[in-house]
């Protein structure tokens, strides 16, 4: 499943995943992260994530933090390195969060019982924790962690208040002998700032002189042997604290089994509750998951973007229905639809809750991609040869068990042969039995997903009159590219898209494709810029009256649009007609088809020949277009009234 990372952005997930977690383990656990090929394991998964969230949801954050510190420590005192205070200061904070987690689980006994179980086996670390906070206090070993300590600090401090009191005197009584009034620490050594002149008379050992040579720093030789007592308590109080350190770090060797099975207790719940914060955060809910290579979602949408901005998927295919072929117009939502049930699928078969109303996920063996561009100048390849060589590869590993999703299916080369292999590689995926969601512009791929068994079409909304996308997938219908409608919106003129629909399907393409409501439309435009100059602003706020007199002009405009004898094209169905009635209020022509006689709106009509270059003047059309029956009935009806006769036409809906 290497194309889930990159393709499907499955690594940014993983991402926001670590960026949760508060241990080093649980993001190397996240950064690993894949489906599960086995459904029970994937279902538990899941079933934790839902613990995890609930947890979470009920009672907040679990009391832990980063512990790749703790990890070190004990492999140090493993070592025997002797610990310093901060870490054993650590391993106290440790020992804290341990039995704070135990309390934080026994709460959720009922909520969650599978999480609640950690609570039995994290072991208790009271005694390392009292015994450390005993020792340890400010960051260093505190006086009463021995009795010893405490008397060596006691006779240190009262030998340091001794040279303190001697000094203070001599600066009483001998102030002309000193420069400064106060006592200074010099390498170690208590000095008074003796005057250059006074040098000779002052007993003691000269430490330091200032930078002028005005004043030197002498040690008085009375406080010298007490300074010597100073220094003998300081080594006495070093070798003690060590002996503490190391009592300590011995006991925090005891205790590594202990703290080493509540760092991996911790670390398996970080990884859990950071599923639980992933869920949370996207507001997502637990997915069903089956191997009968069935897929469901309900209201789904994609992870990486804004939710409140985001048009909810919803697609069901499986069993019988293997594929779906998705086309629309580009910037259409197809690649996002795409990207969001791989993802979906993805994230569920890992044990991660998906935004949706509702899912029922197939399990997949592997989940292969096509999408993007693919280009690269290193390996010069071509958009199509990096597509196609990415086709094969998935052609050859795909099997029944393979979700296959494919965009732009048979895009980058010439279209005639891009269709060919488009629906040469969905019968491959059909015939191998996988399930498949691909996107496509080419028309005869979509009429291969009409006739091809356990294939539908499937399209994405996109509204015309604003060109916005509506990125809402519509099952069991095939879209369109909409080319030229955005073209005509955007303002291209009539002739260079008469010409571009010709280049597109030739003079004869009107049998296989047309070009609906272009003139309509064009002549519509142009009539509102000849009423509406350049240096005219447009309203978009009109009137009741106003749009009632557009009203009234547009329907005797589409009166006089066609006419009896007029020879009119007929979408979607493609066909000639001759037109036998006028539109009426409504906007509904008469037209005859092949001896049937319909009413179609006047949309969905082109004039091709117009009455007036086929006919003379006063030709009696009634020759043409009725029946017999209706001819007398009018002959006699032009006579006078016969009760409950009438003239009947059929009537096309417009769908058709």
């Amino acid at each position: 499943m290497n194309d889930m990372n990159e393709m499907l952005e499955f690594q940014q997930i993983k991402e926001m995943l670590k960026a949760y977690a508060m241990t080093e383990k649980a993001r190397e656990r996240l950064e690993a992260l894949k489906p599960y090929l086995d459904q029970t394991r994937a279902e538990a998964a899941v079933r934790e994530t839902t613990e995890g969230r609930r947890v979470l949801d009920a009672f907040g954050n679990p009391p832990f933090s980063e512990t790749e510190g703790i990890r070190k420590t004990i492999q140090e005192a493993q070592a025997g390195i002797l610990l310093n205070p901060d870490q054993l200061e650590e391993i106290r904070q440790f020992a804290v969060m341990s039995i704070r987690l135990v309390r934080y689980l026994q709460r959720c006994r009922e909520l969650a019982p599978g999480l609640a179980g950690f609570a039995a086996g994290l072991q208790d670390l009271s005694h390392l924790q009292d015994e450390i906070e005993r020792c340890i206090r400010g960051g260093r070993v505190d006086d009463y962690a021995s009795k010893t300590l405490r008397s060596i600090r006691q006779r240190k401090n009262q030998a340091e208040e001794q040279i303190r009191t001697k000094l203070d005197s001599m600066l009483r009584s001998s102030k002309s002998y000193f420069s400064e009034s106060f006592v200074s620490n010099r390498n170690g050594h208590y000095t008074l700032p003796v005057k250059k002149e006074y040098k000779n008379k002052f007993p003691g050992t000269v430490v330091d002189a200032s930078s002028t040579g005005a004043t030197f720093f002498i040690e008085p030789a009375a406080v010298s042997k007490l300074r010597e007592e100073i220094n003998h308590l300081e080594t006495e109080e070093e070798n003690e604290v060590k002996i503490i350190l190391y009592t300590l770090s011995a006991l925090v060797e005891d205790n590594r089994e202990a703290i080493t099975i509540n760092l991996e207790y911790m670390e398996e719940l970080d990884y859990v509750f950071a599923k639980g914060k992933l869920s949370s955060g996207m507001e997502a809910r637990e997915p069903a998951l089956n191997t009968r290579r069935y897929i469901k979602i309900r209201n789904g949408k994609h992870p990486l973007l804004k939710s409140e901005s985001t048009v909810p998927l919803n697609i069901e295919f499986g069993g019988d229905t293997k594929g779906v072929i998705i086309t629309g117009p580009n910037t259409g939502g197809k690649t996002v639809a795409l990207k969001t049930i791989g993802l979906l699928s993805v994230m569920a078969c890992c044990g991660l809750h998906i935004p949706c109303e509702d899912a029922d996920l197939a399990m997949n063996a592997d989940v292969f991609c096509d999408i993007g561009d693919g280009q690269s100048i290193a390996e010069n390849l071509s958009t199509f040869s990096s597509h196609i060589k990415n086709i094969i590869r998935i052609l050859e590993k795909a099997d029944e068990e393979s979700l296959i999703l494919l965009d732009e299916l048979g895009s980058g080369t010439d279209p005639a042969e891009g269709m060919g292999i488009a629906v040469a590689v969905l019968e491959e995926l059909r015939r191998k039995g996988c399930l498949f969601v691909v996107t496509t512009h080419y028309p005869e791929v979509k009429e291969y997903g009409e006739r091809a068994e356990g294939v539908i079409n499937a399209r994405m909304a996109f509204d015309k009159e604003s060109l916005k996308p509506l990125y809402r997938l519509e099952l069991g219908e095939a879209g369109e590219s909409c080319a030229f409608y955005i073209a005509r919106r955007l303002g291209m003129s009539e002739e260079t898209l008469q010409m571009a629909w010709k280049a597109a399907y030739g003079n004869g393409g009107q049998e296989k494709k047309a070009l609906p409501d272009i003139t309509e439309d064009k002549e519509e435009t142009q009539k509102e810029r000849k009423q509406n100059p350049k240096n005219k602003k447009i309203s978009r706020i009109r009137s009741k009256e106003e749009e009632q007199k557009a009203g009234k002009h547009k329907q005797e405009d589409i009166k006089s649009r066609f006419q009896i004898g007029d020879s009119v094209m007929v979408y979607p169905q493609r066909k000639l007609g001759i037109v036998f009635a006028p539109a009426d209020d409504r906007g509904d022509v008469g037209v005859q088809i092949q001896k049937r006689k319909l009413l179609v709106n006047y949309k969905r009509l082109q004039l091709k020949v117009a009455a007036s270059q086929m006919y003379p003047e006063d030709y009696d059309f009634s020759i043409i277009f009725d029946t017999v029956e209706n001819r007398k009935a009018r002959h006699q009806m032009e006579r006078k009234y016969v009760p409950d006769m009438e003239i009947k036409y059929e009537k096309e809906a417009d769908e058709k």
